[in-house]
């Protein structure tokens, strides 16, 4: 029986062409707007680390005088200062963690035969990498001697490896960072996250770091940050080394907590150390304020999908609303001018139930062409995101859900929007349409 409805639809569209033309054009466009919006805010809000996202952990602290505000929504520092991302380091707890910022240098090969290139840099310690489980082509991240003795070595992004080296095994081979040259210890495999949840401060959406060199090396080179950076006091602190000594923050900090005892434990240790900060005279306040918090509780909290996103969903979901009401009256006029066929039918025996079925069919086919033709619509949407906005590249796709999505949101439209009418045909009298004829 479906397939019979089936082709009745398809005999029935191929009738009215252009009142069906439109009917699916309405839905498409529809769709094509609401997938748009609805696959970028679902990629921002997408668990970036799901296996683990509860047990990496980003601590900040209150370590200011009592008085000072900040500019968050509790008085916490964003970041760290370099002092206390060090201090938290160096912390005698057997958990895995690691301090980075964001830089960058001039890669070369001091060759005239390889240009010269501007690459995003991000210094942090080896166990950043176990921490996020970034993956390795080739080579592994520096040993605990090499980041102990500031030995200078370097993890490469596949791109770069394959800019340099043809995409062959450049574990040993050196290249130059400024004027300095480093040793190639490891090659990662382009790290594709549609949110940079490790730095949301300075870029939320922004692309991976393409070089990865100790933290150890910054004092050394007087490495610079690319990131933000903020104080809450005034101080007189002059040059690179006044600048680790000061309380201004710019370091980034995650440590894997693995179960509530660790993360206990690290907690006690931070009011522990913020108690001795305090006893030193570092600051004056009366409370010592925390906060860890996981990925997940990260990204929420520092805001990364905005107010601004859910409002522009709902915006498209009404515009779905307006095309379906449009379709609704379509379908209106296009089942009433059939009730005469109607009629007859029902007078040969067709029960209202094979009617209406009938027509829900009839309607769910051109819901299912209309949300077909919207994912096209949909992707040129999302193209159009990518080449106007590069900031948001990582997040202007569809994946697999959105793909399924798209097809039911349509037939639920569709379905919705043909109820009405299918009910209203399916109730012809047909002693109406027996006396006329």
């Amino acid at each position: 029986m479906f397939l019979h409805y089936i082709d009745l639809s398809w005999r029935s569209i191929k009738r009215t062409p252009v009142i069906s033309f439109l009917m699916v054009f309405a839905i498409a466009i529809g769709i094509g707007l609401t997938m748009t919006s609805l696959s970028v805010y679902h990629m921002m809000s997408m668990d970036p680390i799901p296996h683990k996202s509860g047990n990496i952990f980003y601590p900040q602290l209150n370590i200011m005088d009592d008085g000072n505000e900040w500019h968050s929504s509790d008085n916490l520092p964003y970041q760290l200062t370099y002092q206390d991302a060090i201090n938290l380091y160096n912390a005698d707890i057997p958990v895995l963690k690691s301090p980075s910022f964001r830089s960058g240098f001039s890669v070369h090969l001091n060759s005239p035969e390889v240009k010269p290139t501007m690459e995003p840099a991000r210094l942090v310690n080896r166990e950043f990498f176990t921490i996020f489980d970034r993956p390795f082509v080739y080579g592994a991240p520096w040993s605990r001697d090499s980041q102990d003795t500031h030995e200078y070595v370097v993890v490469i992004s596949e791109k770069i490896n394959d800019r340099l080296f043809a995409g062959k095994n450049s574990v040993g081979q050196h290249i130059y960072l400024d004027n300095n040259s480093y040793r190639i210890v490891g090659v990662s495999a382009n790290w594709e996250h549609h949110v940079k949840y490790y730095d949301v401060n300075n870029g939320a959406f922004n692309v991976a770091e393409q070089l990865y060199i100790p933290f150890s090396i910054a004092p050394l080179e007087e490495i610079g940050t690319w990131g933000n950076m903020n104080g809450w006091k005034h101080e007189n602190s002059k040059g690179y080394q006044g600048l680790l000594a000061s309380e201004r923050v710019w370091i980034q900090f995650w440590a894997q907590l693995n179960t509530m005892q660790e993360k206990q434990q690290f907690g006690d240790y931070l009011i522990s150390y913020m108690d001795d900060q305090r006893e030193k005279g570092r600051f004056n306040r009366e409370v010592l304020e925390f906060k860890l918090r996981n990925v997940t509780e990260w990204l929420e909290y520092n805001k990364v999908v905005s107010e601004d996103n859910r409002i522009l969903v709902g915006l498209s979901f009404m515009f779905l609303l307006v095309c379906v009401s449009n379709i609704l009256g379509l379908l209106l006029a296009k089942f009433l001018k059939r009730a005469p066929e109607v009629g007859v039918r029902r007078a040969l025996g067709a029960s209202k139930r094979h009617i209406f079925a009938q027509h829900i069919v009839e309607v769910s086919v051109i819901g299912l062409a209309g949300g077909l033709l919207g994912i096209a619509i949909a992707q040129l949407g999302l193209w159009g995101v990518r080449v106007t906005n590069s900031y948001y590249g990582a997040l202007a796709n569809m994946d697999v859900s959105m793909l399924l999505t798209a097809p039911i949101i349509a037939l639920t439209a569709s379905f919705l929007a043909g109820i009405y009418p299918a009910w209203l045909v399916c109730r012809t009298q047909p002693a109406i349409y027996l006396k006329s004829q």
